[in-house]
């Protein structure tokens, strides 16, 4: 078994002693997912650290969305608790690159890029090739593309 859904578990079961309704039921469904993907396709597999790292920013993705919508509809409640699942789901994360740290990044592939001939709003394809290696898991792919188009157009 992975280590991090080894801590999951083990979380739970923690949760669970404790009475901790939001915790053990948002690690509950996690887990529920992790195990969906483990069994999907034709043959049973155990995931590795990385994939189960995909599988809870994805969970924690589609928390900040439905936060988003239940606050559009005016229901601030449910929009707090998948806020609050959203940030028990943050801490197996890994920390989160801040918009100057992503900036950076962004600026040094960006350089790379029209070092290599790459220019103007076309480069983005290329940026974004060198860039999400070095970012993979710490920030979402929509803030990456805003900073690389920010920074294409000068």
């Amino acid at each position: 078994m992975t280590t991090l859904k080894s801590k999951l578990q083990d979380d739970l079961t923690t949760a669970i002693k404790a009475r901790d309704e939001l915790r053990s039921s948002t690690l509950r469904l996690t887990l529920t997912a992790i195990q969906k993907e483990e069994v999907a396709g034709t043959e049973a597999r155990e995931l590795s650290d990385d994939e189960v790292e995909k599988i809870i920013a994805r969970e924690a993705k589609k928390r900040r969305e439905a936060a988003d919508a239940f606050e559009k509809g005016g229901r601030s409640d449910s929009a707090e608790r998948e806020r609050a699942e959203g940030e028990v789901l943050a801490d197996y994360l890994p920390k989160q690159l801040t918009d100057d740290e992503l900036e950076q990044l962004v600026a040094a592939a960006v350089a790379e890029a029209k070092g290599a001939g790459a220019e103007g709003p076309r480069a983005m394809g290329a940026v974004m090739k060198i860039v999400n290696p070095q970012v993979a898991g710490r920030a979402e792919g929509g803030r990456v593309a805003a900073v690389v188009k920010k920074l294409l157009a000068g």
